[in-house]
C-alpha cells in the first residue's frame, strides 16, 4: 500500500524569540547556533524513532509512528520533547541562552508510506500537524505541551497538569490542554477485582516453580500471550498463590519493565529497590543504609561492602554501562546466595521490553544456580512471537500461552466491569463480540462507555488501537496488504478473493494467509476460507485503507462477481449459467453506500416451499456475510431476512386507498435453477433458443370474504395459477426431477410489448392448468414460428 490512514502523533519544536536572537548575532554566530540547534533536535528524534517530516524556519515538524507504530508513540513523542530541552541547553554555544517551546498532538493522518522512509516533505496531511503547531505557539518558553488525545495515550507514564483551554481559530470548541512536567519511573499497574479465568494457567505455572524448588533443580517458565491478555495479571495472582512451598516461605523479586525504561539496567535497579525497601525519594545515605542492612543476613562482611557500593551505582545511574555491569554482578551473587539459604524466584514482566543486559543477567544466573542445584525459578512474561534461547534448558523450560477468554468467561468479565462502572449487565451482551476474548480489550470498551457517553460500537478504543497498530506494524508488506484485503471483504473470504483485490498472481496468497494464521491474526471456519480473527483488527485494518483503495477493492470485487469472472467466494470459475442470464454480484461491505439499492422481488417456489423473495443490487447493510442478502452460495436461506424483504415488498405492492395500484417494475433477471411450469419461478416471455428467462410473479393476497378463482387476475395485477387452496403434487418426467420437466412439455410463451405474463382467462388455459395441478403433463404446444398463436401463459 503506498499511502495508509494512520493515527500518528506530530511534534512541532521552536525557538523562543528566534527573530530578536538573530538581529543581535553575527551571522556567522546565526549559523553555529542553527547548527548545533538543528544538530541537536535532530539526533534526540532518531533516538526516539521519530521522523523529521520537514524544517519551518527555526521550527522542526516531527512524526512518530508514521512507518511503524509499538503502541507508544505519543509517549516516546513526549520523551522526546522533553529532552529536546535538556539538549538544547547543553549545546548551544557559551554566552548563548536558547528556550525551545515543544507542542504534540496525537490525530489521523494520511500518511505517504515511501516518504517516511526517505524523510521527504508532505508526508503526512491531516489537521493534527496544524493542531501541533498551535500548541506549540500557545506553549510557554521551555515547556511541552499536548493536547487531550496525547495526554490519554501517555496517562501513567508522564507527570501532567492542565492549562487553560485554548482558542483555535476554524474550531468551534477550545482546545484542552496540558503541560508535561516530567517523566518519573512508571509504576506497574494495580490489579482489582478477582481474576476470571487462566486458572488452568495458574495452576501450571505453580506447578512447575513447585518442582523446581523440592527438586532443587532451577525451572524457566514463560507466561506467553498477547498485548492485554492478562500476563502481568497472572504473575501478579502467581506471587500470592505460591508463597510458601511445603511449608517453606518463597523469596520473590519482581522486576517491572516499562517502555524505554531509563538505561538498560532500570528493571534490576528496581528488584534491588524492592529487595532493600527502598524508595525513589531516598537521598544516598538512606540508600547506602537500606542496602547495607538488607545486606547483612545475605553476604559475609569481606563482600558486603563492595556489593552495598556496586548496588548503589547500580541505583543511582542505570544508564551508565560501566556502573550498570559491576551492579549487575553484585546483584547476581546476591540471589544466588540467597537461593541456598531459602527458594527464590526471579521474575520479569514484559521480558519481550527489557534491553539485551537484563536477558544476559537472566541467563547467567540461570546457568550458575543450576551448577549449584539451587532452589530458584525464573518467571518471564512476554508475547508469543518473542523467542528466548536459553542453552541447555532441556526439559527445565516451560512456556504457558494464554489463549483468549471464552465466551463464558468473557461474558463473566464484561459483566464484574460493568458492575464496577456503574452500567448496566446487559451491556455485556452488545461488547461480547467486540472483545475478541481479550481482558485489556473489555476493560477498554468498558471505559469508553462512560467517555464516550454513549455504546461504542461504532468505533475502536484508543487503546485497543494501539494495541492493534502494534501488531499490523510488525507484518511485512504482504502480510499487512494481505490482512487489510481480507478485512475489506468482511467475513469469510478465500485466498482467491484476495489475489484479485491485491492484483497478485495465482498461488501467491495462499501461504501469506497461513503465515497470518500462525501469528492469530487469522482464523479458519469450518465452512472453509478465511476470516480476521478479532474484532477489533478487522476495524483497525479496514480503517487504515484510504477511501480510493477502497473504491478500487469494491471495484475489482465487482468485476470479479461479473458473468464469466469466476466466484470470488471459493476463489475459481463459477457456476455455469445459461447465456442472457444475469448473474447476482456480490459486492464488498465496504461498496454497500455506494451501491444501488436493492429492489426485492417474489419468486414462486414449488408446492409446499415457503416462497423466498430475491434482491437485486446492493446487499442489505445487516447481513452477516458480503454476498447475497437473502441466501448463501449454497442456497441456504436466512428466514429474518427473507420475512424483512417480504414484508417490505408487500407494503410497496399494497395500492393507496383511492388510487390505483401501479404495476411491479420488472426487476434484474436471475439465475434460480431449473423450473417448470406452476411449480418454479415464472418464465420470461419472447424467449426462443437456450433456457427462458423468469418474470416476477407472486401469490396475491386472497381476500377473507371469497377464493379466487384459478387463472383471475387480481388488482395488482399478478395472476394466480392452479387451484386456490389444495396443494399440487409436482409431476415427475422419465428420469428427471419431481421439479423440472423435459424441454417438450414446456410450454412456451411470447410477451407483448415487453409486458409482463398473466394467466390464462381462457377455458382453454384454465383447464391446461387444472390437468397441470392433476400431475397430468401438458402436451407439447407448437411455437409461434409453426403458425400457431400466441398464448399467455401462467408460470
Amino acid at each position: 500500500m503506498p499511502e495508509e490512514r494512520r493515527t500518528v502523533t506530530v511534534l512541532f519544536a521552536d525557538i523562543v524569540g528566534s527573530t530578536g536572537l538573530m538581529e543581535r548575532l553575527d551571522p556567522e554566530d546565526v549559523r553555529a547556533l542553527q547548527r548545533a540547534y538543528f544538530d541537536t533536535v535532530a539526533a534526540v528524534l532518531r533516538r526516539w524513532d521519530g521522523v523529521v517530516e520537514k524544517y519551518i524556519g527555526d521550527a522542526v515538524m516531527a512524526l512518530f509512528g508514521a512507518h511503524s507504530s509499538d503502541g507508544f508513540d505519543a509517549y516516546r513523542a513526549v520523551r522526546a520533547g522533553l529532552e529536546i530541552q535538556r539538549a538544547v541547553d547543553r549545546r548551544v554555544p557559551a554566552g548563548t541562552r536558547l528556550r525551545v517551546r515543544v507542542g504534540v498532538a496525537t490525530g489521523e493522518v494520511l500518511v505517504d508510506l515511501a516518504a517516511t522512509r526517505d524523510g521527504g516533505h508532505g508526508t503526512a496531511s491531516g489537521a493534527v500537524i496544524t493542531t501541533a503547531a498551535r500548541l506549540q505557539e500557545y506553549a510557554p518558553p521551555g515547556a511541552v505541551v499536548v493536547c487531550a488525545a496525547t495526554r490519554r495515550a501517555t496517562g501513567g507514564l508522564v507527570e501532567q497538569r492542565p492549562l487553560a483551554t485554548m482558542t483555535v481559530a476554524g474550531k468551534a470548541v477550545p482546545l484542552d490542554v496540558w503541560r508535561v512536567t516530567g517523566a518519573p519511573r512508571p509504576r506497574p499497574a494495580r490489579h482489582h477485582g478477582p481474576l476470571v479465568g487462566r486458572r488452568r494457567e495458574l495452576a501450571t505455572a505453580g506447578e512447575e516453580i513447585t518442582r523446581a524448588v523440592r527438586d532443587r533443580r532451577p525451572r524457566w517458565i514463560s507466561l506467553a500471550g498477547p498485548a492485554g491478555s492478562g500476563r502481568s495479571r497472572l504473575l501478579h495472582e502467581l506471587t500470592r498463590a505460591v508463597s510458601t512451598v511445603d511449608g517453606t516461605p518463597v523469596r520473590w523479586c519482581v522486576a517491572h519493565c516499562p517502555p524505554y525504561a531509563r538505561g538498560g539496567a532500570a528493571p534490576l535497579a528496581d528488584m534491588v529497590r524492592g529487595f532493600a525497601g527502598i524508595r525513589d525519594t531516598d537521598p544516598a545515605p538512606a540508600v547506602r543504609r537500606r542496602l547495607d542492612t538488607a545486606l547483612d543476613p545475605v553476604l559475609p562482611p569481606a563482600r558486603r561492602a563492595p556489593a552495598a557500593q556496586a548496588l548503589a551505582e547500580l541505583l543511582a545511574a542505570p544508564e551508565d554501562a560501566a556502573g550498570a555491569e559491576r551492579g549487575a554482578e553484585a546483584w547476581r551473587q546476591v540471589l544466588l546466595a540467597l537461593a541456598a539459604a531459602e527458594p527464590v524466584v526471579v521474575a520479569v514482566d514484559d521480558l519481550d521490553r527489557a534491553a539485551p543486559a537484563v536477558n544476559r543477567f537472566l541467563h547467567r544466573l540461570f546457568v550458575a544456580a543450576t551448577e549449584r542445584g539451587l532452589p530458584l525459578a525464573v518467571v518471564a512474561t512476554h508475547g508469543p512471537g518473542w523467542a528466548d534461547v536459553l542453552p541447555g534448558a532441556g526439559d527445565r523450560r516451560r512456556r504457558v500461552p494464554l489463549p483468549p477468554l471464552g465466551t463464558v468467561e468473557t461474558g463473566r468479565l464484561l459483566r464484574h466491569l460493568l458492575g464496577r462502572a456503574g452500567r448496566p449487565a446487559a451491556l455485556a451482551r452488545e461488547l461480547l463480540a467486540l472483545v475478541g476474548g481479550n481482558p485489556a480489550v473489555a476493560e477498554a470498551y468498558v471505559r469508553a462507555l462512560d467517555e464516550e457517553c454513549g455504546a461504542p460500537a461504532g468505533q475502536v478504543p484508543d487503546p485497543v488501537r494501539r494495541i492493534v497498530d502494534a501488531r499490523l506494524d510488525r507484518l511485512d508488506g504482504d502480510h499487512r496488504a494481505a490482512l487489510m484485503a481480507g478485512a475489506a471483504l468482511g467475513t469469510r473470504f478465500p485466498a482467491g478473493a484476495v489475489e484479485r483485490l491485491l492484483g497478485w498472481a495465482p498461488g501467491r496468497a495462499e501461504p501469506v494467509l497461513r503465515g497470518l494464521v500462525a501469528g492469530g491474526l487469522l482464523g479458519r471456519p469450518a465452512r472453509g476460507g478465511y476470516e480476521v480473527a478479532e474484532p477489533a483488527v478487522a476495524r483497525v485494518a479496514h480503517r487504515r485503507l484510504p477511501r480510493a483503495v477502497r473504491a478500487e477493492f469494491a471495484r475489482r470485487a465487482r468485476t470479479a462477481c461479473a458473468p464469466g469472472a469466476g466466484s470470488p467466494l471459493h476463489g475459481g470459475p463459477g457456476p455455469a449459467r445459461p447465456a442472457g442470464v444475469a448473474t447476482a454480484a456480490r459486492p464488498l461491505r465496504t461498496a454497500r453506500a455506494a451501491a444501488v439499492p436493492a429492489v426485492a422481488r417474489p419468486v414462486h417456489r414449488p408446492a409446499g416451499m415457503r416462497p423466498a423473495t430475491v434482491a437485486t443490487g446492493a446487499p442489505d447493510a445487516g447481513s452477516s456475510r458480503g454476498g447475497h442478502p437473502v441466501s448463501d452460495v449454497r442456497g441456504n436461506r436466512r428466514p429474518a431476512e427473507v420475512r424483512a424483504l417480504r414484508a417490505a415488498a408487500d407494503v410497496r405492492a399494497r395500492p393507496t386507498p383511492g388510487r390505483r395500484a401501479a404495476r411491479p417494475e420488472p426487476a434484474t433477471l436471475s439465475w434460480t435453477g431449473p423450473d417448470r411450469v406452476g411449480a418454479g419461478p415464472a418464465r420470461a416471455t419472447g424467449e426462443r433458443g437456450g433456457h427462458p428467462g423468469f418474470a416476477p410473479t407472486q401469490q396475491p393476497r386472497r381476500s377473507p370474504s371469497r377464493p379466487r378463482a384459478s387463472g383471475e387476475v387480481s388488482r395488482r395485477g399478478l395472476a394466480t395459477v392452479g387451484p386456490p387452496t389444495a396443494p399440487r403434487e409436482p409431476d415427475v418426467a422419465p428420469g428427471g426431477s419431481p421439479y423440472s420437466t423435459s424441454p417438450s412439455d414446456r410450454p412456451r410463451s411470447v410477451a407483448r410489448s415487453g409486458a409482463p405474463t398473466t394467466a390464462p382467462s381462457t377455458a382453454a388455459g384454465r383447464a391446461a392448468a387444472r390437468r397441470l395441478a392433476g400431475g397430468t403433463p401438458l402436451p407439447r404446444r407448437p411455437g409461434p414460428a409453426e403458425g400457431v398463436p400466441a398464448r399467455l401463459v401462467a408460470a
